[in-house]
């Protein structure tokens, strides 16, 4: 039975093999970890959908692969019925499984967090004869690789690899070969780093992040608001209720509960800002479902509060304790990242003052909110001290215009 990458929402089209955690001629239990995969949305552990013993390994760790694409075959014997799943993993089926949707806390990352990524293990499936460019300098290449050097007369080891461990990927010599004449023929890249410098590898999820970014900036027409707000009635209910909430909850009270509500009743009256483009119409989201992005050892994960404005000040606040826990201990799940319709980022934890961020593609919009400070004031031809958080918005300038975000 062929092995697809499963579909983990409509906004991932593909993903990293991070580690396969089988080996080829294993035997594997329904359910059991099969192959760790990175996402742009979450790492997570993707379990077999079916005994049997694992018979290929189609796609090597470190490979970019587009979501459905078949990764491994496992032979299911005299098993095989009509009761058997399908070819796709279904969501449900992955919600449910304790070790699905994990970070991966046994794998040393390779770059800012770490220098030793993950073994790769030797894959056995069927290769072509080992050409002069498949093994250089006592590095082994896949046959995609190598083949595609063949072609072009390519010495790889003349590529920088960016895959894990440095491993030289598809896309790596793709890369080299769409580069000017002149810099094939010198079988140098232009990157490479000098005597004054480090060249970090760049993790999976790292990756996965500038794609993201990259498309949202080639993409998307962004335009950018910023206006002050008087918060000072929000800094003295706070204060007043966060001791009594810390003593009853255990969690601790902050602005951005009381943020999250009040952005969560806007969209509400503002359905264009809780929508996406869709080419040729406006996609209006049904559910308020805020992304809320949390910095992580990892890189930048963004974990979705579901029917925002369904819920009180206090729930939110539990909520959000929640999700950034889970976040920073690598312990969210898919269903923890699914279904954002817009995205709110906290940059005033990090003591900024005004912000611009990025739009998380597919949404039409992301708000920042600023650091609280205080500041005078002109109140009614007087000079008062007030509270003042910056709340910087952009936006979609396909779906919204600067007076509907205003």
């Amino acid at each position: 039975m062929k092995i697809e990458l499963p579909q983990v929402g409509e906004s991932v089209t593909e993903g990293i093999i991070g580690k396969w955690l089988k080996s080829v001629g294993d035997t594997i239990e329904k359910y059991d970890p099969l192959v760790e995969v990175v996402t742009d949305k979450v790492n997570m552990e993707m379990p077999a959908p079916i005994a049997g013993v694992l018979s290929s390994i189609f796609v090597e760790e470190g490979e970019t692969v587009p979501m459905g694409s078949i990764i491994a075959e496992i032979d299911v014997g005299d098993n095989s019925s009509s009761d058997q799943p399908g070819l796709e993993v279904e969501i449900e089926d992955l919600d449910s499984i304790d070790t699905t949707g994990i970070l991966l806390k046994n794998a040393s990352p390779v770059g800012p967090t770490g220098s030793d990524g993950p073994t790769i293990r030797r894959i056995d499936c069927p290769e072509p004869p080992v050409t002069p460019h498949a093994v250089r300098q006592g590095k082994r290449y896949s046959p995609a690789v190598g083949r595609l050097a063949e072609k072009h007369e390519i010495d790889l080891s003349k590529i920088i690899g960016t895959g894990l461990e440095g491993r030289v990927t598809r896309k790596d010599v793709q890369n080299f070969i769409d580069q000017k004449p002149e810099t094939i023929a010198s079988g140098t890249t232009s990157d490479s780093p000098s005597v004054d410098e480090d060249r970090v590898m760049l993790t999976p999820i790292r990756r996965m992040i500038a794609d993201n970014m990259v498309i949202s900036s080639n993409s998307i027409p962004q335009a950018w608001s910023s206006v002050e707000v008087d918060v000072t009635g929000l800094v003295l209910k706070r204060e007043k209720a966060k001791e009594d909430f810390k003593n009853t909850t255990g969690v601790k009270l902050t602005y951005f509960p009381f943020i999250v509500k009040a952005v969560a009743e806007s969209l509400k009256e503002n359905i264009l800002l809780n929508s996406s483009w869709s080419g040729d119409a406006i996609l209006i989201k049904r559910r308020v479902n805020i992304g809320v992005a949390v910095a992580t050892p990892t890189g930048l994960m963004v974990p979705v509060i579901h029917d925002a404005d369904t819920h009180t000040v206090a729930e939110l606040s539990k909520i959000l304790d929640r999700l950034a826990n889970r976040a920073l201990e690598g312990e969210l799940e898919l269903k923890d990242v699914k279904g954002g319709t817009f995205t709110l980022n906290n940059t005033g934890a990090l003591g900024s003052v005004i912000s611009r961020p990025l739009v998380n593609p597919p949404q039409a919009a992301i708000l920042a909110t600023d650091l609280v400070v205080k500041r005078p004031v002109v109140i009614d031809d007087a000079i008062g001290i007030r509270s003042i958080m910056n709340l910087s918005i952009t936006f979609d300038h396909r779906v919204l215009d600067g007076a509907d975000v205003s």
